[in-house]
């Protein structure tokens, strides 16, 4: 939920290993992880989304880079939401930089809410409940494995969140800088911003 109202929190490494402890020690439910999860997910957009929309620029510039929220990546989501609309916020979710912000820079782009409920609520239930679901089965079957097998497993895992890690990486530095570019020959795009932080 804290991470969902713009706190950068490992909601996703968390979600990963409760599920990963649900299939190995059984001291968990997974059904508990997955209800906890959509539900929080779902809950924390929506106060994030009520602080972006009440707030609004000002805020997020002014506060918005003790979370890491610089001035660049208000801009890029200003570009993706005039772009893409509702379906950032649901595939949005999936990427880890999108995930922290993406209820925030809704409401500040007042995305009408009923739109931003409907993609909020599918995104969730899919991303927490697919994650959840995936690691605890992923988790069942490791235990079945043994020795180089399970090692081999385990680097190739390693390997896959390395290289996941770095294309998010270098996905969001070309979208700021496409952001940027838009920015240039589209004033609207940013005197939105600039009113909003100046007379807001």
């Amino acid at each position: 939920m804290l991470e969902s109202m713009g706190f950068p929190l490992p909601a996703e490494s968390l979600l990963i290993g409760a599920s990963i402890l649900c299939a190995t020690t059984h001291h968990l439910s997974i059904y508990g992880v997955v209800v906890a999860g959509v539900t929080g997910a779902i809950m924390g957009d929506n106060f994030g989304y009520l602080i972006g929309h009440i707030f609004g620029f000002k805020f997020l510039h002014r506060y918005g880079k003790y979370v890491g929220l610089t001035a660049d990546r208000i801009l890029l989501g200003r570009y993706i939401f005039r772009r893409h609309g509702g379906v950032v916020v649901f595939f949005g979710r999936f990427i880890a930089v999108l995930r922290v912000f993406v209820a925030l820079l809704a409401g500040a782009n007042r995305m009408p809410w009923h739109t931003f409920l409907l993609h909020n609520a599918l995104g969730g239930l899919c991303w927490a409940g697919g994650y959840s679901m995936g690691a605890y089965f992923l988790g069942q079957a490791a235990t079945k494995l043994s020795g180089p097998i399970a090692w081999g497993v385990g680097a190739v895992a390693v390997i896959i969140g390395i290289w996941v890690l770095i294309f998010l990486r270098s996905n969001e530095s070309r979208l700021i800088a496409q952001a940027m570019e838009a920015a240039k020959h589209d004033k609207d795009l940013i005197s939105g911003i600039e009113s909003e932080v100046t007379n807001g």
